[in-house]
């Protein structure tokens, strides 16, 4: 058999390198870390068909209802590019299998079909593309399949994805382990040496025209924004601007809490605030809280460790901030009175509230200064706040009510309930002669 020659951008030599249990990558569009693995899938068939092992390379993803939503194009150019990998595999519209039949090719999702996993038979290498949806119940049976060892070699979870969700479980599990047996690395379009010049003129489009999607879909950031998002465009300002960073809190002025309401169990809406000050023609949004199902006793303990006393703080609450909690009996305005805090309950702005609250964010954006060690969360939340759309008809049915509404709702409370600095601000001081006695 022929040498075998594989080109890989330099940054991905080090993940195939050694022994180890997961391989993996993440980054955005054009790195070539997605042609990169599935070449190196057929290698690792190859060399295991060549060592007399037989099994399965598994290939999966979280959705896949038909071959066309596979890996099976990929895997297919990429063996049929080299002629060693074309030598050894036989290829048909719906399979891959070694010539000597030792190895061959299996696609599922796992989504539908995670259980039957089990019994797929020896897998001796899993890759997962497009790995960030993958639920953590999918992980925690995917991965004690991998259980196949001889001498030298150990089954194999390989994985790539585009990062959108901090919070996923691909990335709790994979991204920033210290194992030394888990090698995973971040793959940009600048570190793919064949990056076409067509698809960095759509970068470059992006860039220009998308500036809010651009750090997500070409440089691997997580998703801070949606497209259509109603807040993405003040963001993506406010953080050219400079208007996102360390904000210091002003031990002179009050500092108001903004709330949207949750309540008491495993199933209630979030409960979310915003705390800010009003300095001059700033609004400097110094943190954001948010938790779910917890009492109000929570909340103020929270509060307190966060230097936030009744002494330092107002409260504003929405309209339904007075009425009864259905476990405790008693409500989110009496409960902040009882623990001390002076409390604005906003009155219901009646039809088109939304929209209002909408809007008086976007009007008052330019001058929002937004701490960002401590507003990480409630910034992703406003970017992702946004319409919901009927795709069929081509018509907006209002905010989408998901897990960002909360947080995007207090804001909108902290907009409509603004104070404009007083009329006098920026005329100049004039004090009176000292004298002495």
């Amino acid at each position: 058999m022929a040498d075998l020659h594989i080109e890989l951008p330099e940054k991905l030599i080090p993940v195939f390198e050694g022994p180890a249990d997961v391989r993996g990558a993440y980054g955005g569009r054009g790195s070539a870390k997605t042609r990169s693995f599935a070449t190196m899938v057929a290698v690792q068939g190859l060399r295991f068909g060549q060592a007399g092992v037989r099994g399965l390379v598994l290939c999966g993803r979280q959705f896949m209802n038909s071959l066309a939503d596979s890996s099976l194009e990929e895997c297919k150019r990429a063996i049929q590019d080299n002629p060693v990998l074309s030598a050894y595999y036989e290829i048909g519209d719906t399979f891959i299998r070694s010539k000597d039949r030792r190895i061959e090719f299996v696609f599922c999702g796992l989504d539908r079909n995670i259980e039957s996993i089990k019994s797929k038979g020896r897998i001796l290498l899993l890759w997962v593309d497009e790995a960030e949806p993958v639920t953590e119940q999918a992980w925690s049976i995917v991965v004690p399949t991998l259980r196949e060892e001889g001498a030298g070699w150990n089954a194999e979870l390989w994985v790539t994805w585009n990062p959108k969700r901090k919070g996923a479980p691909v990335e709790a599990r994979w991204r920033d382990s210290n194992d030394p047996r888990v090698k995973v690395v971040q793959l940009n379009w600048r570190d793919n040496p064949r990056f076409p010049a067509m698809l960095d003129r759509a970068r470059q489009r992006d860039l220009s025209e998308r500036p809010e999607l651009y750090d997500h879909v070409w440089e691997g950031a997580h998703a801070t924004t949606l497209p259509g998002a109603y807040f993405a465009a003040g963001l993506v300002l406010a953080q050219q601007e400079g208007r996102i960073g360390v904000v210091p809190r002003d031990p002179l002025m009050q500092l108001r809490a903004h709330v949207d309401i949750g309540g008491t169990g495993a199933r209630a809406d979030a409960f979310a605030m915003w705390i800010s000050q009003n300095v001059g023609h700033q609004v400097r949004v110094l943190d954001h809280y948010e938790a779910v199902g917890q009492t109000a006793e929570f909340h103020f303990a929270e509060l307190r460790k966060r230097g936030y006393g009744p002494d330092v703080l107002s409260v504003y609450l929405p309209h339904d901030g007075s009425a009864q909690d259905k476990v405790h009996d008693t409500s989110y305005e009496k409960a902040f009175r009882d623990a001390g805090y002076a409390v604005t309950v906003v009155p219901n702005q009646g039809r088109g509230a939304a929209r209002q609250r909408i809007d008086a964010v976007r009007r008052l954006m330019p001058a929002m200064w937004f701490n960002e060690a401590t507003t990480a969360g409630g910034r992703a939340a406003l970017g992702w706040y946004h319409e919901k759309r009927d795709e069929q008809r081509g018509i907006g049915l209002g905010p989408d009510h998901d897990w960002s509404s909360h947080s995007a709702d207090a804001a909108g409370l902290l907009a409509i309930t603004h104070e404009p600095p007083s009329s006098s601000w920026g005329k100049p001081l004039t004090y009176p002669k000292l004298g002495y006695a």
